[in-house]
């Protein structure tokens, strides 16, 4: 095993990833504990792709991480996570709220049951978290929040996701709102919008041209990567960015410019 980054831009720190078994998630984990960072694996539903990150980790890295399952949508679990985190670690320092679902359902399809779920795990569980960590940060004088928001948030380009237009759009309100009155203590949040990825995914949701549709929309044509995204975030979670809160960084090969 490897020894840990004793000198990394975040060594020192904690941090929690939620969503991180696989994708984006996976990838910023493993880019903050090469960096010397603790890393707490979240998952839901699936122990074994946790325990695959957490084995992947320490065995790369050398950094300490450890899995917690729990359900992002669930205050109580959020809680709980937080507070085992502090027991292990001693703090909170960093969270990535990386957690969503994304439903095509036309608008009329749009149950009120759907509407709360997608809301509830993809905006409200962002609440959850800051609301669970930001005390923590708010005494030691240092923090960041980072949300992981998309395309749907600010371009608003499929008719099908309601639900998700708004909840990604919130994320970043939301991210704006905890900067404005936190700022002085130390706290940073921001969001990092990625564009169309090369991920595991459920193909179920997309066209069958999907990918090659995508890279003809993008400029440097082809699709991001989630190490891509995971570099954006690290920038956040460092000292470098103590300037930069209430942003977001849009990664998107220039498919969409701001």
């Amino acid at each position: 095993m490897p020894a840990p980054a004793s000198h990394g831009r975040l060594c020192g720190r904690t941090a929690i990833v939620t969503g991180s078994g696989r994708n984006i998630g996976r990838s910023i984990a493993l880019y903050f504990a090469r960096e010397g960072a603790n890393v707490v694996i979240n998952g839901h539903r699936d122990r074994a792709l946790v325990d695959a990150v957490v084995a992947e980790v320490q065995a790369t890295t050398g950094a300490q991480a450890i899995g917690i399952m729990a359900d992002v949508g669930d205050p109580q679990a959020i809680a709980a996570m937080v507070a085992q985190t502090v027991d292990r670690f001693g703090a909170v320092d960093i969270a990535v709220s990386n957690v969503s679902i994304r439903r095509l359902q036309p608008f009329l399809d749009i149950s009120v049951d759907d509407w709360h779920a997608t809301l509830n795990t993809n905006l409200n569980s962002c609440f959850y978290m800051a609301r669970s960590v930001i005390p923590g940060m708010k005494a030691r004088g240092w923090g960041r929040l980072i949300h992981i928001s998309g395309v749907d948030g600010f371009a608003g380009h499929i008719p099908t996701r309601a639900h998700n237009i708004v909840a990604k759009s919130g994320m970043h309100a939301f991210a704006k709102a905890i900067a404005v009155e936190f700022g002085e203590f130390g706290i940073t949040a921001n969001t990092v919008s990625p564009g169309s990825l090369d991920t595991v995914r459920d193909w179920s949701q997309y066209p069958p041209n999907w990918v090659e549709m995508r890279k003809s929309q993008i400029p440097v044509r082809r699709l991001g990567t989630a190490d891509e995204i995971a570099a954006a975030c690290l920038y956040l979670a460092g000292e470098d960015a103590g300037f930069v809160t209430g942003q977001v960084i849009h990664v998107n090969g220039g498919q969409y410019m701001y």
